[in-house]
Parts: C-alpha cells; structure tokens; sequence
C-alpha cells in the first residue's frame, strides 16, 4: 500500500517531535544504529582494515575494494553521526556500494567520538589519518595523492571540510577534490540561525534542530570551541586554495542553507565549486538504499564529478545558485 504524501508528513512530524534527548540516549543510538546498519553481506564485501598511528593514539581504517581490478584512486571517507555516533561498521555498506560505484578504493576512518573524546580530537584524528595517506598513498597503496578525494556526509561532510582547511593551514597536503553531503559548517542551530532552513526544517524531518543543537554540546569541550573554523568551517577568515568542491544538500534538512552557503563562500575565494540539491530528500539520504532515487542521483552526480567536472554544467538535476546574504 502506497502512503499519501499528507501521511508520511504526519508519521514524520510524530517521529521528530518524540525524539530523547541524544545527550541521555547517545549509548543506546548508537547499538540501534549498528543493528539497524549491520550487513549480512559483510563478508561478500572486499574489504581490509588497517590501522594508522596518530597523536591520540591508534585509529581504525576499513578499506574498500571496488570490483574492478583497476583502482582510480582513493576517497578517504569520514562518516556522519552527529561527531557522537557512527562508524565504519554502520557505515560499511555506504562504503562499499560507493567503492563499487565508483572505482575507487574506499578507506573509511573510525575516527574518535564524542562525549568520550571531545573536539578537537575528531578533528586530529581525520587529519592524522589524511596526512598519512597524503605520504604514504604512493608507496603504501600506488596511489598519487593527486588521487585522493576527501569526502563525509553530515557531521562528517564538516570532518572534511575542515580536514581540507587544516591541511591548507598547515602547510602540510591540498587535496584535488573534496565531496561534502549535506555538512555541518555553521555553530549555531537554534532560532538565532541566519540560515533558514534551521527553523523552516528545524522540527519535522527527523533530524531536528534541537537535536543538532544536543549534538553539539556533546561535542564541543565548552561553548568557546564554537568559535573555531575547525569547529564550523564557515568561521574561516580564509576560504582560498581549497579543492574543487561538490557539496550536494537535501532540501528537507535544517542543514541545508549553511552547506550550501559554504559551497558560496569557497566559489567566492576563487575555487572552483558545484552545489546539487536533492528535492525533497531528508537529511541522511545517502544511507538509504542504492535504489532510492536521491542516491541514483547522487552517485549519478559523484561519477559526473570525479571523472570530468565540466559535464556538472549541464546537468538536468539543477545546480543551486548562490544569492544569500553574507552572515
């Protein structure tokens, strides 16, 4: 039976509106997560984990096989989750399909979660995790560093848009290409939000302000961090010298206007940049299954982008124009 558009709104407006608070439930959303996640075709998928020493310690990497015998190159995926939940188990299936997908070997990075390890060490943990690619990819994997792509979606879209900029400002590697799905890029998710979609899609599409907000301070060591471009990369003083960037939102996410304001800001320092929004797409899409139109679309629009970014102009799915005003 095909349900109505007035009662999937109605059944999504309930699930938002009793949602816990992830700061008292973050354990339990995260066993839920894995259970719900969890492949029984795991071990169909090529896969190796590994292991990459950083200044926190060791950090997790499973990487992803594509089935084609000849690798392109290498996304370094940061996964979603609020920086609270996820990892690359519940993400191994988004891994793999994309690996498959694109031809790319995946490597997915179970960087440290918070309340347990609090900003900034999610962020040390990318960056490690990157910069030993950066030197190692070649020898290691034969991979150039030219092709490595940085990519992550939602919390971890913010991973890797503010990986891409601490690399920058460290002097120490400039990715070709990054791929940001619907990230994170502003501190500030409550009613004060210049970005209106916070409020227009703050309260009845599953992912709600409020909880962003929740996430956050879970986050976030105290509300100073908030204030640090690697805490929101639309913070910046800076925006140059990044990579070409693809940054697809969703049209029904409180995420929304900030992610592709930053897409703005980057196109306005003079880096070549392409903003997709999914129409009527929630936040989260890019874990629904691989015959979901908006993920047909997605990856329609990442092998566009990989492969040769000019055929991104003439596109059907429409890119999104830049016309905000400055926040």
């Amino acid at each position: 039976m095909k349900l109505s558009k007035k009662a999937i709104t109605a059944a999504l407006k309930t699930v938002s509106s009793i949602q816990p608070d992830v700061r008292k439930t973050y354990k339990l959303q995260r066993a839920i997560d894995r259970l719900s996640q969890a492949s029984l075709l795991k071990p169909l998928y090529p896969m190796k984990d590994m292991i990459v020493e950083g200044r926190n310690g060791q950090i997790p990497v499973r990487l992803f096989y594509p089935q084609n015998e000849t690798i392109r190159g290498l996304i370094l995926f940061y996964h979603g989750g609020g920086w609270v939940t996820g990892d690359v188990e519940t993400y191994t299936r988004v891994c793999a399909l994309t690996a498959r997908k694109t031809g790319y070997l995946v490597a997915s990075v179970d960087y440290r979660l918070a309340p347990e390890h609090k900003f900034p060490t999610g962020v040390e943990d990318c960056f490690d995790v990157a910069n030993w690619f950066f030197e190692n990819s070649l020898g290691e994997l034969g991979i150039h560093p030219k092709d490595i792509v940085l990519m992550g979606d939602s919390a971890g879209g913010n991973l890797t848009a503010v990986t891409s900029l601490k690399g920058r400002d460290e002097h120490a590697f400039y990715p070709r290409r990054q791929i940001l799905l619907y990230p994170a890029t502003y501190p500030d998710h409550t009613e004060a939000s210049p970005y209106g979609s916070v409020v227009e899609n703050g309260t009845d599409y599953v992912l709600t302000s409020r909880r962003i907000e929740e996430y956050a301070q879970l986050y976030q060591r105290s509300p100073a961090d908030r204030e640090s471009p690697y805490f929101a990369p639309l913070l910046a003083k800076d925006f140059s010298h990044q990579p070409e960037t693809l940054i697809i939102s969703a049209q029904l996410d409180p995420l929304r206007d900030e992610g592709e304001d930053y897409g703005c800001r980057l196109r306005e320092a003079g880096n070549r940049v392409w903003i997709f929004q999914m129409k009527n797409a929630l936040h989260g899409f890019f874990s629904l299954p691989a015959t979901a139109p908006a993920v047909k679309k997605t990856f329609e629009i990442l092998l566009a982008f990989l492969e040769e970014p000019e055929r991104l102009e003439e596109m059907e799915h429409g890119q999104e124009q830049c016309t905000m005003d400055e926040t």
